[in-house]
This record gives C-alpha cells, sequence and structure tokens, in this order.
C-alpha cells in the first residue's frame, strides 16, 4: 500500500481542487490519501464525491499551532468535524488569517511592494487566506522567483519584515481538542529548519506526554540525518511515525507520493481514531 497522509487543496492553499486532488492521487498510484488542509475541513465533500474506486480518503486538517512563540503545525485525522470545541477553534483561526493577511500586505506596501489584497483573494479563491497566497502575490510581481523565496527573513518567513502574527492554537489545546474530537494527532514537520525556529525535542517529549500520537518524520524538508533522529526520539517517546508529500499542487515542488506513511503505522491511526472513518472510493464523478 502506498499512503500520503498530508495534502492540500484549493480549501486552504492547494492548487487542486478537492476532487483534482483526489483524481491526481489516484493516477499517482496512491491507495490512501489524506486530505488536510489548514483549520479547514471544507474540502471534504467534494473530495468525497469524486473520490475514485480503489482509492481510500483519510479526512483530516492541518492546525496551526504556536509553543513559547515558534509557529508549528498539528495534523489531526479522522476526528468529528461537528464537534463544538474543536470546531470553534477552527473557526477563531481561520477568521484570523482575513486581517492577517490584510496586515501583511500593508507592511509590503510599505516596502515598496505594490501587492493588493484583491490580488491575494483572486490567489486565495475560496481557500483559506494564508501567508502562500501572499508568497504567490510577490511571485507574480516579479518579487521573488518561486513561492519558497517568499519565505524568508527579508519578507514572509516568522519574524520577516512583511510578518504579521495570528491566533494559533497551544499545540497541548489542539492535542486535547482533537481528541475531545474522536481524532489522532501528529506533530507535523517537527525539524523542517527551513521553514524558521522549530520547537525543541524535549517539547516534543512533553507533547508525547499529553497524548500526541505521532511525529511526521519523512517529509522533503527533513534530511536524512534528521530523519534519523527523529525516527530514534520516536522510538523512545512511543510515538507514531509518518511519511508524507505535503503536497500543495502547483505551489510546492513535492509531488504527491514523495513520502509515504507505513501500512501498520496507518492501522494503528485508523484503529485509534473513533470521530471518523476512513472512506474507500466507489467511482466518484
Amino acid at each position: 500500500m502506498r499512503i500520503d497522509l498530508h495534502c492540500h487543496s484549493t480549501a486552504s492553499d492547494g492548487t487542486d481542487t478537492p476532487a483534482e486532488l483526489v483524481r491526481n492521487a489516484a493516477k499517482a498510484g496512491l491507495d490512501v490519501v489524506a486530505l488536510t488542509d489548514h483549520d479547514t475541513t471544507r474540502g471534504y465533500a467534494e473530495a468525497i464525491a469524486a473520490l475514485p474506486q480503489g482509492l481510500t480518503l483519510v479526512t483530516g486538517a492541518e492546525l496551526s499551532c504556536r509553543l513559547d512563540g515558534v509557529s508549528m503545525h498539528m495534523l489531526a485525522y479522522l476526528f468529528d468535524p461537528e464537534e463544538p470545541d474543536l470546531l470553534a477553534e477552527r473557526e477563531l483561526v481561520r477568521d484570523d488569517r482575513v486581517p492577517r493577511a490584510r496586515g501583511m500586505i500593508a507592511k509590503l506596501n510599505e516596502l515598496g511592494v505594490p501587492v493588493t489584497w484583491e490580488q491575494v483573494s483572486r490567489i486565495a479563491g475560496d481557500g483559506s487566506v494564508g501567508r502562500p497566497h501572499v508568497a504567490t502575490a510577490l511571485v507574480e510581481l516579479g518579487v521573488v522567483p518561486t513561492v519558497s523565496d517568499a519565505f524568508t527573513e527579508q519578507w514572509l518567513a516568522d519574524g520577516g519584515r512583511a510578518f504579521v502574527e495570528k491566533h494559533e492554537t497551544d499545540p497541548f489545546d489542539a492535542i486535547r481538542l482533537i481528541k475531545g474530537a474522536g481524532g489522532v494527532a501528529v506533530f507535523a514537520h517537527p525539524a523542517a529548519v527551513k521553514r524558521g525556529k522549530t520547537v525543541p525535542e524535549s517539547a516534543i517529549a512533553e507533547l508525547a506526554a499529553a497524548g500526541l500520537d505521532g511525529i511526521e518524520v519523512d517529509h522533503m524538508d527533513h534530511d536524512p540525518a534528521t530523519r534519523a533522529r527523529l525516527r530514534g526520539l520516536a522510538k523512545e517517546l512511543g510515538l507514531l511515525t509518518t511519511g508524507s508529500s505535503d503536497y500543495h499542487g502547483s505551489r510546492k515542488t513535492c509531488v504527491l507520493g514523495e513520502y509515504t506513511t507505513d501500512p501498520d503505522v496507518y492501522g494503528e491511526i485508523t484503529r485509534r481514531a473513533t470521530g471518523g472513518f476512513p472512506v474507500p472510493g466507489a467511482g466518484g464523478s
């Protein structure tokens, strides 16, 4: 089985619609794909309706968190999307995205970059607006060559000249909320130093003690030495280890199935979850 547990659609900051995502996942030879848009579940219905036969969908989300000033992401799998406490927190995070984007645009304007809200809003479409949409605007304007080049201290990285903070969930609260909604919590790309400062391994141990289920080890932002170190840490802490592409369509260079999750780990995730179940494809439209 080929299992990719971290993918994005146009419901947040990917470029594939949810329907396109599942079709492309099938074409890529995946058996299981997870839809984990940022702080939203709006893509579920479209993805399920289009789900090809032979492909299983894992519903999820990537929650925006912050610990001691460091931004981090928590993958939540197979939770009840209507559970009120987690739903309220997702809405709080998502609602703060628009004023944050407007704040980044204002800072960029002060730096002489003629980006507009209309441009960023067009790029985001119906998705939850975020930094990748602002970064795409910078690419369109010729300010930077790629989206990744916008995530530097010069522009949009944490603490960068055009960075603006938004509401982000305390990760200990995120674990509690995910568990309360019957889900499984996995710390996404915990050592992705290319993105900025990361939390220390001592914090991962504290999160594990608070109920964290796993860490994403096999990821494009982790080099081989980092993956080996994280695998050892996970074994020490009794955490599951996942692998994923973090696919964003054409917005990033990663491809579907670039990294995958062991079938036994996937089975354990589905066993632990009580808020939702994987959806088998029935030959969708």
